[in-house]
């Protein structure tokens, strides 16, 4: 496919987006970041033949999320009269969660749906998705995580074809005892990952690596004492059986920005028309990605509090406390990037300025 081909279709689904993005029709658009020339595309399927795709989604058949990724696939399905068929294998079953996406690169599956940073280093500009700086929602989260992916079109996600992005709401910290002040985070071993382990770093406590399906076993044994977390994961993964309270600390709120994206190779071998149902799909999918994840934190905080778990407000003065101690991470992203030769210092102020525009209209 040319490159021209690429910017159109690409052009075409941000102005979907733009269009429908939060104007009260229930649809918006994702990216869909232009497939490098120079990959060999297989052949196009024979008509009457379905193409059959497989989808690796580290989120367990009960999730949302993964739930989501069901309705996806069967929606492409439909829309394309049955010309493609998608077999979705749930819980890392066909790759885990950090070797998802080269998983997709390799043709291990053909699309996947994971986070970026579980792969450090690997996606240098898209970390600043995932910067302390108080996403309200998921809503908004994942309508910036879309647009900044598909404005800056970085090379690091060139070697798949991205269907759209999505990003969960606030992260807080959910810990086995009360954290009420950041003299509580003190050698406190936090589940983190990514940017958010800076996070813990800078708050006074101690990272501990790993995905989401090993973060219960590991705050049921003591491995980790809390974990950085959106509400949603306290019910979704259950690890709200494992803690005894939450402390509120969206005013740092992170996200997790997540890639949906397909192999190249496969995606240059589809008809145009097949092409189109997938950029079409994803597109839509965007806004109900961003609703799912506020629904799954709604349930996640009744969950909780059915528990019997505290949530645990920081006062003023504490919230203060924590945003200074973040900083740094932010001035670390900006210099880190500049050393790759990367537009960091525009990235997030693009970032700051569209969550601020974004929440205020949420309001």
């Amino acid at each position: 496919m040319s490159g021209n081909r690429h910017t159109v279709l690409f052009a075409l689904t941000i102005m979907v987006a733009a269009a429908t993005m939060f104007c009260g029709c229930g649809g918006e658009a994702a990216p869909t970041a232009p497939a490098a020339p120079g990959t060999a595309a297989p052949a196009p399927a024979k008509a009457g033949k379905p193409v059959e795709l497989t989808y690796s989604v580290f989120f367990p058949p009960t999730h949302i999320q993964c739930q989501m990724a069901e309705e996806w696939s069967r929606e492409v399905e439909k829309r394309s009269g049955g010309r493609i068929k998608i077999n979705v294998f749930p819980g890392g079953a066909l790759t885990q969660a950090p070797q998802c996406y080269e998983g997709v690169v390799n043709g291990i599956s053909d699309l996947g749906m994971s986070c970026f940073a579980y792969t450090r280093g690997r996606f240098p500009l898209l970390e600043g998705l995932d910067l302390p700086l108080g996403y309200p929602n998921g809503r908004v989260a994942t309508r910036v995580a879309t647009e900044l992916t598909a404005k800056y079109q970085p090379a690091e996600t060139a070697d798949t074809h991205v269907l759209y992005v999505h990003a969960h709401g606030p992260g807080i910290l959910a810990s086995r005892k009360p954290v009420r002040t950041m003299d509580d985070m003190a050698g406190l071993k936090v589940r983190a990952t990514g940017l958010s382990a800076k996070i813990v770093t800078s708050l006074g406590g101690t990272p501990v690596g790993m995905s989401q399906p090993e973060t219960y076993e590991a705050l049921q044994k003591g491995v980790a004492d809390a974990t950085l977390c959106p509400v949603e994961t306290l019910k979704g993964w259950k690890q709200g059986e494992v803690i005894s309270s939450v402390t509120d600390s969206s005013v740092i709120g992170y996200t997790t920005s997540m890639f949906v994206v397909m192999n190249k190779a496969k995606w240059d071998g589809l008809p145009a028309d097949l092409q189109a149902v997938l950029t079409e799909v994803s597109a839509e999918w965007v806004a109900k990605q961003g609703a799912a994840w506020d629904q799954a934190d709604e349930e996640g905080r009744a969950f909780v509090a059915g528990l019997g778990h505290e949530t645990l407000p920081l006062s003023d003065e504490e919230k203060a406390r924590w945003k200074e101690a973040v900083k740094p991470i932010l001035d670390e992203y900006v210099k880190g990037c500049a050393d790759k030769g990367l537009p960091g210092d525009a990235f997030l102020a693009d970032l700051q300025a569209l969550i601020a525009k974004y929440a205020a209209e949420a309001v």
